[in-house]
């Protein structure tokens, strides 16, 4: 206790300097947390675009299908893949076939390649993005066999609207180049520009007629209620499923691009926090320094009184230890304030969308604070900042009485 109370007169003798420190230990632990925060969001954001683009938890297809995804590579025993997804994946999953082929999208101005996706409507809209993506129009219905949904970018790439047609030309199962023509009835908003232009949507059946696959499928995105789920059921899927007929990709290998970024984030994210320690530990170690040394005859006084140097040693300790304290309090609620405050609106990046695009990222970032960040931060702050007091601490414990007496 009388550590404390003395650390505590001792630190606001110079109240512009403490104010300094507690700044610098301040602005450090903000940008700890709530930047690091808003790296994280960038990274889940990331990952849930991954998923609700037409990925899903798990997929399902044909051995080779995703390496070459034509129409040769296709399932054709749905009713037995069926009957083994209610058998196998955990309660409250949701699953959706598709017919997913390359494909030509022309009208009479333009044309450029797309991904034609044959979707059962109701089904899809529970396991990707597109059931609550659509802007403008409508969503496809089962009924709708000549009915298509485009992006928005795509139909301003086409000069064409709603109620216009839309030429798909593709390979057949015969191997012969069919085509349909179907007419706008909806258009979507995406997080991307690239997948707007890059899927065009029709009904399953729609798909299955103009390809003539009969009920054949090229896939099955499976989204579980529990993320961490996937490998174990990935497991039961493939002890279910004949090796030679179905493979099962996680999320994970059908997005290593994203897979590897992630990775990349936690070492990075360990590297931004020890710089900005470094550069907030420079301030701590000169302003302690400082106080230090203008107390020099105060230490040589205390010694001739009995204290010993260890305990002068562990004064100094403690006014960095409540120093830190402090700040790191400020900080945290700052950085608090800050992540809570963007938490609804989040930090809107429409205006730089093709940087932010070609980075993979959300046109609106939400920080994400996650625990293990958050104790990493401030465990940097905390305990190499008391490493760093170290040093004016033991310079004030090696003065001998006489030469601290007589200090000038």
């Amino acid at each position: 206790m009388q550590y404390i109370q003395l650390a505590w007169r001792n630190i606001w003798r110079n109240p512009r300097r403490t104010i300094v420190i507690l700044l610098a230990v301040l602005i450090g632990v903000w940008s700890m947390v709530f930047l690091g925060a808003l790296m994280r969001g960038i990274t889940v954001g990331m990952v849930k675009n991954g998923i609700a683009t037409l990925t899903g938890h798990l997929q399902i297809h044909y051995p080779g299908f995703h390496d070459d995804p034509s129409i040769e590579n296709r399932i054709t025993n749905v009713v037995q893949l069926t009957e083994t997804l209610s058998h196998v994946l955990p309660d409250k999953s949701r699953w959706a076939l598709r017919v997913r082929v390359p494909a030509v999208a022309a009208n009479a101005r333009h044309s450029a390649g797309v991904t034609l996706v044959g979707v059962d409507p109701v089904t899809e809209a529970r396991v990707s993005f597109i059931g609550g993506a659509i802007k403008m129009g409508k969503y496809l219905s089962d009924e709708d066999d000549h009915s298509i949904v485009v992006g928005e970018a795509l139909l301003k790439t086409f000069n064409t609207k709603l109620g216009h047609k839309l030429v798909l030309m593709s390979q057949s199962v015969d191997g012969e180049m069919v085509s349909r023509a179907f007419r706008i009835v909806g258009s979507f908003r995406a997080e991307l520009m690239s997948t707007e232009k890059q899927y065009v949507f029709v009904t399953r059946r729609s798909a299955q007629k103009m390809l003539k696959l009969r009920k054949d499928i090229t896939e099955v995105s499976i989204l579980l209620p529990d993320v961490n789920d996937v490998h174990r059921v990935r497991e039961a899927l493939l002890n279910a499923l004949p090796n030679s007929e179905y493979e099962v990709l996680t999320w994970t290998e059908l997005l290593p691009l994203l897979t590897a970024y992630l990775k990349l984030y936690d070492q990075f994210i360990l590297i931004w926090y020890l710089v900005v320690f470094v550069a907030m530990a420079f301030g701590i170690v000169n302003t302690t320094l400082m106080a230090v040394l203008e107390r020099i005859r105060e230490f040589g006084l205390l010694q001739v009184f009995g204290m010993r140097p260890f305990f002068i040693l562990g004064e100094v300790l403690v006014e960095s230890f409540i120093l830190l304290i402090i700040g790191i309090a400020a900080g945290n609620a700052l950085a608090l304030a800050c992540i809570f405050g963007l938490g609804k609106s989040g930090l809107d990046l429409s205006a730089f969308a093709a940087g932010v695009e070609f980075a993979g990222m959300s046109r609106i970032i939400y920080p994400d604070l996650q625990l293990q960040d958050w104790v990493m931060a401030n465990l940097v702050v905390l305990v190499l900042g008391l490493v760093v007091s170290c040093y004016p601490a033991f310079k004030a414990s090696r003065y001998r009485p006489v030469e601290a007496l007589a200090y000038a």
